[in-house]
């Protein structure tokens, strides 16, 4: 029997258009007189620096691509050398790496000579330290600007003092980037940005939200490629049309009982990070299973409810404030549970990156709690982001098959 394929999604063709041009524009902007480029963590005040004239580049993109084209575990020993341990975030010492050896996807893909020199690196800690520590890197390297915030850690209810606290680093930063950018801050500016990375945010929502139709339009698989202009364009207009396009497609595959899994018997929840480099083979595993594996908590970490033109600062500090790896284990119970109802799935998938600690959930006892809230059973598989040294093909294409094999009854 021939290997099942992915369905193609024909509105990927404009987002290679309009991440190839994203590409570009960075590399521009750090060579050209009168341009300016920022790096920012991918859930990093973004918004603040569009609305400053920054081009905004976003290296745990790149590194997802250091990962997605198996390169990864290549360059993360050169960045062992120089005293980055082998245990902290594989996104850093990819990036790093491929740096010290002087080699990224970029030059294949775009054509880029390499990554982009910054003018600016900014950073929010909302995620973990590491991308605090992977920007100073540069920041030594290059003698560039390093500013950030520093965000806080297992919030259960998110307060004013939260938003208060967050939303004055923000203010804080201001001075620093005017002066970077030789331009004052246009509040009008601003506001109007921060409306688009909410449309943003409300299309994507409405994207995944598709995968609650029985049978999905979509997979987690896909939705890790898609995801792409919610991270790196989000107060940008392209964004927007883009998922437009996106959710046209999607929307008229329901409309046309077309599903992402044909004959979709089994529906699955995807907790912690994606393994870039085996996301193909995962998908087409899934295929032949006839499961499809519907929602995830990573690519919904780009759903923005809270951000209101009206009050950019506060609402920026709540937003990033309420992000899902921030919050403490009672919220996230609750929000996997929520996730599951919604969009009906049978069972969950826990990833138990290595290098990442802090997108791994199933470490302090969370799957079993869930399991027998939902009634549903769960397979935890260890693995990483981006170093497939800790990964086993064998072994979890066997915990897959054999956790489907429970689904069914057999």
């Amino acid at each position: 029997m021939p290997e099942p394929k992915p369905k193609p999604i024909e509105t990927a063709k404009m987002m290679k258009r309009i991440m190839a041009d994203h590409f570009r524009e960075a590399d521009a902007a750090s060579r050209e007189d009168g341009k300016k480029l920022a790096w920012c963590t991918s859930v990093g005040p973004a918004e603040l620096l569009h609305a400053m004239g920054f081009t905004v580049y976003f290296p745990e993109n790149h590194a997802a691509m250091l990962g997605a084209t198996r390169t990864a575990t290549d360059h993360i020993p050169k960045a062992n050398a120089i005293g980055y341990s082998p245990d902290i975030c594989s996104y850093l010492t990819a990036d790093v790496g491929a740096h010290l050896a002087g080699k990224t996807p970029l030059q294949d893909a775009y054509g880029l000579t390499g990554i982009p020199k910054p003018h600016v690196l900014v950073y929010n800690t909302n995620q973990c330290r590491d991308v605090k520590d992977w920007f100073a890197f540069y920041a030594r390297k290059w003698n560039v600007p390093l500013v950030g915030v520093e965000s806080f850690r297992g919030v259960g209810d998110v307060t004013k003092e939260h938003v208060d606290s967050i939303a004055g680093q923000l203010r804080a930063m201001v001075p620093e980037l005017e002066r970077i950018a030789g331009r004052k801050l246009d509040m009008d500016r601003f506001r109007e940005v921060v409306k688009e990375s909410r449309e943003t945010s409300r299309l994507w929502r409405e994207t995944l939200e598709t995968a609650a139709h029985k049978p999905s339009p979509l997979t987690f698989f896909d939705g890790t490629i898609h995801m792409g202009p919610a991270v790196v364009l989000r107060g940008l207009p392209v964004a927007n049309e883009y998922y437009r396009a996106l959710l046209q497609e999607l929307r008229g595959r329901i409309d046309g009982k077309v599903a992402a899994v044909d004959g979709e018997r089994h529906r699955l929840y995807w907790d912690g990070m994606p393994v870039w480099g085996r996301l193909r083979e995962m998908a087409v595993q899934f295929l032949a299973l006839k499961t499809c594996v519907v929602a995830s908590t990573y690519c919904s970490s780009w759903i923005f409810d809270a951000l209101d033109p009206a009050e950019p600062f506060e609402s920026m500090a709540r937003a990033y404030t309420e992000l899902f790896i921030v919050r403490d284990d009672h919220y996230k119970e609750r929000y996997i549970r929520r996730m599951c109802e919604q969009f009906s799935a049978d069972g969950i998938i826990w990833h138990d990156a290595k290098t990442c600690p802090n997108n791994s959930n199933n470490r302090y006892g969370m799957p079993e709690r869930l399991s027998e809230a939902l009634g549903r059973p769960f397979v935890a598989f260890n693995g990483d982001l981006n170093d497939l040294r800790c990964y086993s093909d064998e072994q979890v294409k066997t915990q897959f098959e054999a956790f489907v094999e429970q689904l069914a009854g057999g």
